[in-house]
């Protein structure tokens, strides 16, 4: 692994400001997503040292909470600017890991650093209220302040934005945050946490706790039952997040949950054609269609539906596969033989059930666990590919009659994540925006995820918001001050006069 900044390979955990290796010395090897071969190992960290990361930061909690908004902004301020300094470097890192085009990685990084900017300032908003009282010896205050240790379990899909977006808004409100990411990208968190340290982060602020994927249940397990941390953040599978509720119901934490999508892309009639395919493109095939904001399900209103889904078909076929470090692709691996199985399975099962395949629908020739992008005419509501999330770059169009029927059948999910529609109608715009039961509404874009505006979703999607001035709430509590004053002063001037 070639980087300009070779100190931002870091091979060795991150706990109370000290690289270290795991208690017992063993390893995880760390595959390269496009060659399957391993390329680094870090640390096969357990409970034990996750407990002593939490102590870390319950240890230094009390002083980085005490320290002024702008002093901890300009922290994260120094962080972001690092971070766009290494940006190429952690743009390697990503692609070498996750899979992902450079130009992709690259944005993601972009993100990121957002993400610092915004919290930073954010850091000096903390804003509580004056409420009027009820009684003239009182005063009503409430007060915004940090909930504490915080914990976050990280995504292989967007390894550096994820993390990012949960520890810029908790060490912005006064947390300090132990972070376990994703056993296939740990490499990207560690660099990050380089950053961070040479930002000037106190040591104990940020910990980074890296292991397999046998292991990682039982570090979720830790943080969930540990007392001494009052927040957890979770970016992964609803099955997971499920599990996780359940186990910090145990000591009555916050939790934040951003899980599975099943994201409908309804294009109406009325729709420019040309902008909706655009728009499928960079919804459903950015990081080869493993995001959880992936628009999963192409409803397109009956007069339209063949003209798109022949144009998507001849777009898609323009697309470049390959490893992500070469120029010109666009479409990266799978990040396992899992998912590769998973999106196969979908193929199959809308072949069987009558779907047309316009283009691809096989595993790509360059083996290993790249697939060919795909295009599937004439979907219907009994495929897998309807009720579960993909997770890879299919694109099946299933054609619609009104209105009423597209949002019903975009609505026909337990998940709540994304939504996209297409539509030159402004009414109908608003109507379908209120109607849809998701968490966040792309009206004529494909790309909605901005650092500015809160992210999440509803029903099994999740709970809680990421980004935008909502983010910093899943990392605080309100504290109400009634102050009784030692004279009514209405009285008291009274008197005087």
């Amino acid at each position: 692994m070639q980087l300009a900044d070779s100190d931002l390979l870091r091979t060795e955990g991150f706990v109370d400001g000290r690289w270290c290796p795991a208690d017992d010395r063993s390893e995880v090897a760390v595959v390269n997503a496009a060659s399957r071969e391993a390329f680094a190992t870090v640390p096969r960290m357990g409970p034990a040292e996750t407990t002593r990361a939490i102590a870390a930061a319950a240890a230094a909690f009390p002083v980085w909470k005490r320290l002024l908004a702008h002093e901890r902004g300009h922290v994260l301020r120094r962080w972001s600017e690092l971070v766009r300094e290494a940006a190429d470097d952690l743009a390697r890192l990503i692609t070498a890991e996750g899979g992902k085009p450079l130009a992709e990685a690259r944005g993601e990084v972009t993100y990121a650093a957002g993400f610092l900017e915004w919290f930073a300032e954010e850091a000096r908003r903390a804003y509580g209220e004056i409420i009027p009282p009820h009684q003239t010896d009182k005063r009503l205050l409430v007060l915004q302040q940090p909930v504490g240790v915080a914990a976050a379990i990280t995504p292989w899909n967007f390894p550096a934005a994820m993390i990012v977006r949960k520890a810029a808004a908790a060490l912005a409100a006064g947390c300090t945050m132990v972070v376990k990411p994703a056993p296939q990208t740990p490499l990207t968190a560690l660099a990050l946490a380089a950053l961070a340290e040479r930002a000037g982060l106190p040591a104990g602020v940020l910990n980074v706790v890296t292991t397999d994927a046998a292991t990682s249940p039982a570090i979720g397990e830790t943080f969930c039952r540990s007392r001494s941390v009052r927040a957890l953040s979770f970016t992964g599978s609803t099955a997971v997040g499920t599990l996780l509720a359940a186990q910090a119901a145990a000591t009555v934490k916050k939790v934040s949950l951003e899980l599975g999508g099943n994201a409908p892309f309804v294009v109406f009639a009325d729709a420019d054609l040309d902008a909706a395919v655009e728009g499928a493109i960079a919804a459903k095939f950015r990081n080869a269609g493993q995001t959880c904001v992936c628009a999963n399900r192409f409803y397109v209103e009956a007069p339209l539906a063949d003209a798109f889904a022949r144009q998507l078909a001849e777009r898609v076929g323009g697309l470049q596969v390959g490893s992500g470090d070469t120029d010109g692709v666009t479409v990266g691996p799978l990040i396992d033989e899992r998912g590769l199985a998973k999106v196969e399975r979908h193929v199959a099962d809308a072949e069987a059930r009558g779907g047309t395949l316009l283009l691809g629908g096989h595993r790509h020739p360059l083996g290993g666990t790249f697939f060919a992008p795909t295009v599937i005419a004439g979907a219907t509501s009994e495929m897998l590919i309807a009720q579960e999330e993909t997770f890879g770059p299919v694109a099946a169009v299933f054609p619609f009659q009104d209105e009423a029927e597209a949002v019903t059948l975009a609505n026909a999910t337990d998940a709540g994540l994304a939504s996209y529609c297409y539509t030159r109608d402004l009414s109908r715009a608003f109507r379908v925006a209120e109607a849809f039961d998701y968490g966040m509404v792309g009206i004529n874009t494909g790309m909605l995820s901005t650092p500015v505006a809160p992210f999440g979703g509803v029903k099994a999607s999740g709970l809680g918001r990421e980004g935008g001035r909502h983010g910093m709430e899943e990392y605080q509590e309100l504290k109400y001050v009634c102050l009784h004053l030692d004279d009514d002063v209405g009285a008291s001037a009274a008197r005087s006069r």
